[in-house]
């Protein structure tokens, strides 16, 4: 196996790199160099093409005194070099995500990438949902007031969501008796000229909701609760008191049988599931946060060790075999 992996990561984490004990990337490059991997890391903005040769200024790193460090000064390397690219910067999705994604395009196919950036590109976090109609909420999705308001009519509360964001960022609750009705879809809708998701409000969003690991296949049965902050409806602060067990009952546990063959047939082979009531309200895929602290910390385990594992699995798997086989 090849053991030079790079990790893309988001720009506000390489400024504060060393450490981010929060951050789903700190573990993962801290046990892979733990386990002899050479790890380096950048952002989507040091990607670059030599012609048809895909380059990036990188900065290699180091596990130290239980910290990871990374070097003052980059390089720069050819991204064939690497056996495995995990592409994991955070949304929005915008024009310069979708732009890095060309670059690991030219990529060749003896690279694993995670994910895949065709997926990255072909399947947006909020729309994938609708891949499995049975496990979604009741939704749509426009930027017409009259379509959004007939819904919110139908469904009396309703949750509206950007398309391209993250961490609750510009989501906004409705129901039928609000005064703002109008002020607040034209917000969400940039008065009517983008798409926005609109769901129909799940009441088990008051015990908050919970976030499903899925890596080659498998759904973990190590999960969090995702608490609502202070008055809000939504979680949208990372701190212990909003992090909770959240045990996957029977229902969750079936969901793996549903989604796993369609995800690595789509090139998805990490992704996080927000789950309420047994239904996903969202299938991220850009930079799943895996809460490894907060699991660790609750479940007494070293969950970075159990996630990895699966990750070497599918790294090695890519080699022998096609990825959309792992559970032939």
């Amino acid at each position: 196996m090849n053991k030079k992996i790079l990790f893309i990561i988001d720009e506000l984490e390489l400024k504060y790199f060393e450490f981010n004990r929060l951050v789903t990337n700190f573990w993962l490059i801290k046990c892979l160099l733990d386990r002899g991997f050479n790890v380096a890391i950048t952002v989507k903005n040091l990607l670059y093409l030599e012609g048809a040769s895909p380059m990036a200024k990188i900065y290699n790193t180091v596990s130290k005194n239980n910290n990871i460090l990374k070097e003052d000064t980059p390089n720069t390397a050819c991204l064939n070099e690497f056996g495995t690219i995990f592409m994991r910067p955070d949304p929005p999705v915008d024009i310069d995500y979708i732009n890095a994604t060309y670059i690991l395009d030219y990529v060749n196919k003896e690279t694993l990438i995670l994910n895949s950036p065709k997926a990255l590109r072909d399947f947006n976090e909020k729309l994938y949902i609708n891949k499995f109609p049975n496990l979604a909420p009741k939704n749509i999705v426009s930027a017409n007031k009259n379509i959004i308001k007939e819904f919110l009519f139908n469904e009396e509360e309703i949750i509206i969501k950007p398309l391209n964001r993250c961490f609750s960022s510009g989501v906004f609750y409705l129901n039928k008796n609000d005064k703002n009705i109008n002020a607040i879809i034209d917000t969400a809708t940039n008065n009517g000229k983008t798409q926005v998701m609109v769901q129909k409000f799940l009441k088990g969003i008051l015990k908050g909701d919970k976030r499903l690991i899925f890596i080659g296949g498998e759904i973990f049965n190590y999960a969090v609760r995702k608490v609502a902050t202070n008055n809000d409806f939504k979680f949208n602060e990372h701190i212990k008191e909003n992090l909770i067990r959240g045990d996957l009952s029977k229902e969750e546990q079936l969901i793996e049988k549903e989604i796993a063959q369609t995800l690595l047939n789509d090139g998805v082979y990490i992704a996080g599931l927000d789950v309420i009531d047994g239904k996903i309200i969202e299938i991220n895929i850009t930079s799943p946060c895996f809460f490894i602290n907060e699991i660790n910390s609750i479940y007494n385990i070293n969950f970075e060790n159990i996630i990895t594992d699966k990750i070497l699995e599918v790294m090695e798997n890519s080699k022998k075999e096609p990825l959309v086989s792992l559970l032939s």
